[in-house]
């Protein structure tokens, strides 16, 4: 029998963010006066996701919540069980996907964070570039460039694992990211729908008016 694992605030804000990802992706690496602006719109964006997704780590349903999957003492006999073949299936995160999940979340997050402050020496610069040094704008603005670097593995590294568990584990990741079901044993709270819609609504808005004071009147 399939339980609902992922709630719907999750899964939007997922496909959202893949979408997002791909097009500061591109005007990134295409560049261009009309397009950085995209870039820079797209960077909004997804800093107000981000905020969010923080927010419902603490406030969303059982598997959405860190809790559920930041467990850093059961990476390494998770990795153990792998190597012999023993792995359970876990209804959320694994503890190796967790830390990919964070390991995501702050490169992505460094990546929103520092182009507030980065300048491209020509026609673009981030909003909150004056609030710092020429230097240290240099500077994020270096990190801001092998950041994105760093973000290119972890995307491909996340590729690779749900390839490897799709393929080898014959364990499905992508359809519940989309359904939000799972056949696994779970003992997570019961659907609340109308419930999480208002708390992630509630949550979003308060995460979108953070970024756009910070933007705007900083």
């Amino acid at each position: 029998m399939k339980h609902r694992i992922w709630d719907l605030p999750l899964r939007l804000f997922h496909w959202t963010l893949v979408v997002l990802v791909g097009i500061s992706i591109y005007t990134g690496e295409v560049g261009g006066f009309e397009l950085m602006d995209y870039h820079q719109l797209a960077g909004y964006a997804v800093l107000t996701l981000l905020g969010f997704r923080i927010l419902w780590g603490f406030a969303g349903s059982t598997w959405s919540r860190f809790a559920s999957f930041v467990k850093p003492t059961a990476i390494l006999p998770y990795l153990r069980s792998l190597v012999a073949g023993t792995g359970q299936a876990y209804p959320g995160h694994n503890p190796l996907g967790g830390l990919s999940v964070l390991a995501m979340l702050l490169a992505l997050l460094t990546q929103a964070g520092t182009g507030l402050f980065a300048n491209d020496d020509i026609m673009v610069e981030g909003p909150l570039v004056h609030w710092v040094s020429e230097a240290t704008s240099d500077l994020l603005t270096r990190v801001h460039h092998y950041n994105s670097k760093l973000i290119y593995v972890l995307l491909g590294l996340h590729l690779l694992a749900i390839a490897a568990y799709e393929l080898l584990k014959k364990e499905r990741l992508i359809l519940p990211m989309i359904t939000g079901k799972k056949a696994v044993l779970t003992g997570g709270q019961a659907p609340r729908p109308l419930r999480e819609a208002v708390t992630a609504l509630l949550l979003l808005a308060a995460s979108a008016a953070a970024t756009y004071y910070l933007v705007n009147h900083l």
